[in-house]
């Protein structure tokens, strides 16, 4: 998942001399909390294992020569929503505990200042308040449920940010969003929009499949997105186009999603 790449931990070695040090790294963006990290004793039983502490290459004023500290970002005028980088340099043969890492993790809290679509499905909307940088998922209703169709990075910053997409529209009336999901895993959406295409209604052949089907409008074809699933609701094929091949579908029922319909058709 791509929140998995926003919060990196990494260790690397350095020789100065003939000592041996090295160092822990973090970085994600500043969410308004503070990281706490368990210092154990040296290796030696001299003093505590880490021995240098800098925030986006500024050193942490105060020390780390405790059993415990805590990185306190207040102390280098970081805003919310801004990235961090920490390092933690420490003796070779111990190692200082980062506990709280997913402080730095993006949260979704962005606001809809505004969103609207035009019947071509140019989708557009601004958002304030983000804190730190998350994809908003551009979903659309169809098939009696929330269908992702696009991805968009989001900025990141607390101002107003313009974002905009192309839909593509199904015949009829579409309801379109935009969502995000951080790392709690809850899903935040904006409003839903609503336009009516120009696209006509699309028509699947033949009646009975065997080794293709077609999808035409006014007897030409035409391309849609769709869905195949077999009478146990698993999904055997999907994508988009103006037909699908269907000679490696075994005999039986199944469910097609096209435009903006659900039809059970059999493969012969």
């Amino acid at each position: 998942m791509k929140l998995k790449k926003i919060l990196l931990l990494s260790v690397f070695t350095a020789f100065i001399g003939s000592v041996s040090h090295a160092a822990l790294s973090i970085e994600g963006s500043y969410q308004g909390k503070n990281l706490y990290v368990q210092n154990p004793e040296d290796g030696d039983g001299f003093g505590f294992c880490a021995t240098k502490v800098t925030v986006n290459g500024d050193v942490m004023p105060g020390g780390c020569s405790s059993n415990a500290f805590e990185i306190d970002f207040s102390l280098f005028n970081i805003e919310i929503g801004e990235p961090v980088f920490i390092v933690i340099e420490h003796s070779d043969g111990c190692k200082p505990t980062i506990l709280n890492p997913e402080v730095l993790l993006p949260k979704s809290t962005f606001n809809t200042e505004s969103i609207s679509i035009s019947p071509s499905g140019a989708l557009i909307w601004k958002t304030t308040n983000e804190r730190g940088k998350l994809p908003f998922f551009v979903e659309q209703y169809r098939w009696n449920k929330w269908v992702q169709v696009g991805e968009v990075q989001g900025k990141g910053t607390s101002g107003t940010n313009s974002y905009e997409f192309q839909v593509a529209p199904h015949s009829g009336e579409n309801t379109i969003r935009v969502v995000q999901v951080d790392h709690s895993g809850t899903k935040r959406s904006s409003k839903e929009v609503k336009f009516t295409s120009t696209v006509p209604a699309i028509e699947k052949n033949p009646v009975k499949v065997k080794d293709v089907i077609n999808f035409t409008a006014g007897g030409k074809p035409i391309e849609t997105k769709y869905e195949i699933y077999d009478a146990y609701g698993n999904i055997v094929k999907k994508g988009v186009g103006t037909s699908v091949p269907c000679g490696n579908l075994l005999k039986g029922a199944y469910y097609i999603n096209f435009d903006n319909k659900t039809e059970k058709f059999f493969k012969g």
